[in-house]
């Protein structure tokens, strides 16, 4: 079983199977430290004696699943893990390493926060290692965190926070705050339910997962997402409102049923990392014929902050990484109550549309049910979407629109004919560049 406080040797053996460890000549400063703290050469002496390292980070270059990496993995037993200024120095080496070959990192972090026989010299290693990280990412390697028992202080928000993917073992203490100046600490679970970690796993699942991601964010990308095929009605809706019917009925395929069709196998990310979590969206990467694609998918019903906060942190992490988009719109529009309008769904939508927008991958959009006004629009790519039989697009719901022209209600479905909503009128306005047929590849999705 993997744990936090296992040693740091010891966890990096179960996941990869080979690690060569990096050399360094960095040693503290002093026999006492920076600050010349009493006993604190014992320390590290009785520390290094119990663990067999010379430090609390272990560096190297590891293979993972067929994938090399770099691997910073805490050493729990000294001293807690916690960050010192020759742990900084070793991180960013680590890092530096990365970036000259062109490696992912790989993060396993267990770590009580920084070194107080340090003092603000070790805090300053944030910076040096959050420095590390926005280098890495500019370079465009991808960074996995996996937070172990436990993951807290500046470990947590630098290492673990800011990675691309944030793996978390079951039963971890993770937080800012750890148990001593906060009992009982904050869990993984906890964190997972804000929306600040992306999947939860057992120990013994960890190797497997690690392998998925890792191949997932190093596959050389492709072109651009084909288009899926059409799940559903294989006719076209006579009327407005034949095509409203269609899209809300509840028994037609959902999101779920378009990725377990497209893609040979994928793994989903969560959360806004701004504490929310809206499960009527999905994302995340999957593995379709050899290539890598990322996807953001609505799930049928009104989207919330949270959900366009998550979809645009995967469109611009995929666009770093050079990985194209799949996004699938099927909403009735975003979430207006109270609640959706404390959280700033204006400037969540604003979010994702920007993000969108400034993608320099490609991002190919289907329409598979509800295209309600700016919400639906926001998922869309606008020189890139298709749409199924069963689906379609409006400024907003007929009955809305009935409303505000105050309109007899029994106008409705009329309104619906004039909207010019049917997958065949979006084709011929040009908002869509074709309808998606059952079993029909990206090229044959046509128009009809």
């Amino acid at each position: 079983m993997l744990c936090g406080r296992e040693q740091a040797r010891a966890v990096i053996g179960r996941v990869a199977s080979s690690f060569a460890e990096l050399p360094d000549d960095l040693g503290p400063s002093g026999v006492d430290g920076p600050l010349r703290w009493p006993g604190y050469g014992d320390q590290l002496s009785r520390a290094a004696a119990s663990t067999g390292e010379r430090e609390s980070v272990v560096c190297g270059v590891a293979e993972i699943g067929g994938v090399t990496a770099v691997v910073v993995a805490f050493e729990f037993g000294f001293l807690g893990g916690s960050l010192g200024t020759t742990t900084g120095a070793r991180i960013e080496q680590a890092f530096t390493h990365a970036r000259e070959l062109r490696l992912p990192v790989v993060s396993l972090v267990a770590t009580g926060g920084s070194r107080m026989q340090e003092g603000t010299l070790a805090l300053l290693q944030l910076s040096r290692i959050a420095r590390q990280i926005t280098l890495t990412r500019e370079a465009g390697l991808p960074h996995v965190a996996v937070l172990r028992d436990p993951t807290t202080g500046g470990g947590w928000a630098t290492l673990g926070a800011g990675a691309d993917v944030v793996l978390g073992l079951r039963g971890a203490q993770v937080g800012f705050a750890g148990s001593r100046v906060r009992p009982p600490g904050y869990s993984v679970t906890q964190q997972f339910a804000a929306g600040l970690v992306d999947q939860l796993m057992p120990p013994e699942e960890l190797p497997g997962r690690l392998e998925r991601w890792l191949r997932l964010l190093t596959t050389s990308p492709g072109g651009p997402a084909p288009v899926p095929s059409a799940l559903g009605q294989a006719t076209l809706p006579k009327t407005g409102w034949d095509a409203v019917v269609r899209a809300r009925t509840l028994g037609r395929p959902r999101a779920k049923a378009y990725l377990a069709a497209y893609f040979d196998w994928h793994e989903p990310v969560n959360g806004d990392r701004a504490g929310g979590v809206d499960p009527g969206v999905l994302c995340g990467f999957g593995h379709r014929d050899g290539q890598t694609i990322a996807y953001a998918a609505q799930c049928g019903t009104a989207t919330r902050p949270a959900g366009f906060r998550m979809a645009a942190r995967l469109v611009r992490l995929a666009d770093r990484l050079g990985i194209p988009v799949l996004t699938l719109v099927d909403t009735p529009g975003a979430a207006n109550d109270a609640g959706a309008e404390k959280a700033g769904v204006g400037a969540a939508i604003a979010d994702m549309f920007t993000a969108v927008a400034a993608a320099r991958v490609p991002v190919t959009t289907l329409v598979i049910g509800e295209g309600g006004s700016g919400g639906a629009l926001a998922f869309a790519a606008p020189d890139r979407m298709w749409v199924t039989p069963d689906s379609y697009f409006a400024v907003i719901s007929p009955e809305l629109a009935t409303a505000i022209l105050k309109r007899d209600p029994a106008q409705a479905r009329q309104t619906a004919d004039q909207l010019r909503l049917r997958p065949q009128d979006l084709v011929e306005l040009g908002v869509a560049q074709g309808i998606a047929q059952l079993d029909q590849s990206a090229d044959q999705a046509t128009a009809r």
